[in-house]
């Protein structure tokens, strides 16, 4: 008799115990046959065990009915190894590399297995790659080579430009046609995840929000409901509200800046122009919300530290009213252009079988039509109560990537000015009490790049031993390369900007 399923809700957190433990083969099939049936790999980690066991969870997404189905295998130590999904399931590949990375545990029959970043395994056990004695190590890397007379590769970085973490990518060519693109990260390897499990409750918020700097309140949130779930802490609609207020404001600085970013790459100066000086008042806003451009020290376990009053929400108003006005001019040129369209148009296109095969999220993936939104799919706080259409559009491309910002803009721009109108009442920040022990909790929250996905687990003592973070630049990555296989190298910059992923919130 198979072991009856769970299903847990964004937000919630239940009994570590609760979760069942299939054995390999049955694991291995439920995923197969819940991704078939249009469920999707939301998240797949580890967890070493005090008996040094590894557990590792699966987390398949059910985004039309808004819960997540949660299993897990247990493998014995010293037998710290698998049947690989990525086979048949190749939107696990970065995840198994991962487990790999972290646990020393082999993913059996992995057609790319390498390391993620670079650091050496939580289990002190010898490292699974040959190429390196002890660990990984910048430059020691088994990178894609395509070989021929008339093939040559083009690499670019780690070492950067400007202010990037470092990343490199290396291209193999034909001509100028790019045949791959692999892309390697992880030089830095802060161990974010490993510190929040070891710092005290007010310093992990201070790491959360730094998880990827243009994504604070994003990754913050995540944290904070986090904390919230596993203390079962209320918070105010009041504090919920303006958290959302915070969130919007922070996507439409990004969405914004992106397209001005774009107006750049193709030489289109005068909306690069107005779009940067649209994205500095999202984040003056921001500054006057939270006291930093980029929210930092507004979202705490509870609640938020920083209130609206009337007079600010409708200085808000006026403000927010005029940029959308200008917004819409400086779009319109922008889009109008059959000078741009010709640029954007048909570059770096990503199909929706292959978005939805590699598990793309956020506006990457709805460029090529598939429409998933953690505030319409899994909506919690505010978005339980103010709907916010999901936009999605079919083509795939530069274009698209670029569409979906300018529509998602117009959607957050309509959010606030209705939710500022009336904003709820409520306390700012309650006190949450001790963390509940032998619990694990979920948190997702739709950054402005996609889906974040935050997940902790605390022990018989309510120590939190494992904290696992996505950041929707972990499942988008691959897009990028995808995007400009077949093309130009020369469209490569302009791919890039139309992604416009996170090396930090990668390099966990």
């Amino acid at each position: 008799m198979e072991p009856q399923e769970f299903y847990a809700r964004n937000g919630e957190s239940w009994e570590s115990s609760r979760v069942p433990v299939l054995d390999e083969g049955l694991f291995h099939r439920k995923i197969l046959e819940g991704c078939s049936q249009g469920a999707r790999l939301v998240n797949l980690f580890a967890y070493l065990e005090d008996n040094r066991n590894t557990r590792i969870f699966a987390m398949l997404g059910k985004d039309q009915e808004g819960k997540l189905s949660v299993l897990s295998m247990r493998l014995p130590s010293a037998s710290a190894s698998f049947r690989s999904l990525t086979p048949e399931l190749p939107q696990a590949h970065m995840f198994e590399r991962e487990m790999a990375e972290q646990f020393a545990v082999t993913p059996v029959g992995h057609p790319w297995l390498k390391p993620v970043r670079y650091h050496r395994n939580y289990r002190d056990c010898p490292d699974l790659w040959p190429e390196a004695a002890a660990m990984p190590v910048p430059g020691v890397y088994p990178f894609y080579r395509v070989e021929g007379e008339e093939a040559h590769e083009v690499a670019v970085g780690p070492v950067h430009a400007g202010i990037i973490e470092p990343g490199h990518f290396r291209f193999q060519c034909h001509g100028e046609e790019v045949l791959n693109l692999e892309v390697q990260l992880g030089y830095q390897h802060r161990g974010v995840e490993k510190m929040i499990e070891e710092v005290s409750a007010s310093r992990a918020v201070l790491l959360a929000e730094s998880i990827a700097g243009d994504t604070v309140i994003g990754h913050g949130m995540a944290y904070c409901n986090i904390m919230e779930s596993l203390s079962d802490c209320e918070i105010s609609p009041r504090a919920e509200a303006i958290r959302a207020i915070a969130l919007e404001l922070e996507r439409l600085s990004n969405h914004v800046g992106d397209l001005g970013a774009l107006s750049t790459d193709i030489g289109f100066l005068p909306p690069a122009a107005y779009f940067g000086r649209l994205r500095g008042e999202f984040l003056n806003l921001l500054m006057e919300l939270s006291g930093n451009r980029y929210g930092r020290s507004l979202c705490r376990p509870g609640g938020i530290l920083f209130d609206l009053d009337q007079e600010m929400a409708e200085n808000f108003r006026k403000r927010l009213l005029t940029a959308r006005k200008d917004l819409k001019a400086i779009a319109d040129l922008f889009f109008t252009k059959s000078s741009v369209l010709s640029r954007l148009e048909g570059t770096g296109v990503v199909s929706h079988a292959t978005a939805q095969e590699l598990g793309l999220v956020g506006p990457a993936a709805r460029a090529s039509g598939c429409g998933l939104d953690v505030r319409t799919d899994y909506a919690s706080g505010m978005y339980r109560f103010q709907h916010i259409p999901t936009s999605t559009v079919l083509s795939g491309d530069v274009y698209a990537r670029a569409l979906i910002r300018w529509l998602e803009s117009q959607r957050s721009l309509e959010f606030l000015l209705e939710i500022l109108d009336q904003i709820p009442e409520g306390d700012l920040c309650a006190k949450p009490s001790a963390l509940k022990p032998n619990h694990t909790a979920l948190a997702m929250v739709e950054g402005w790049r996609g889906e974040i996905v935050h997940v902790a687990m605390t022990d018989a003592h309510s120590r939190i031993v494992r904290y696992k973070i996505k950041d929707p630049s972990f499942n988008n990555w691959i897009g990028l390369s995808m995007a400009v296989r077949g093309g130009q190298i020369s469209d490569f910059p302009l791919c890039n900007k139309s992604f416009n992923l996170s090396y930090a919130g990668h390099d966990l």
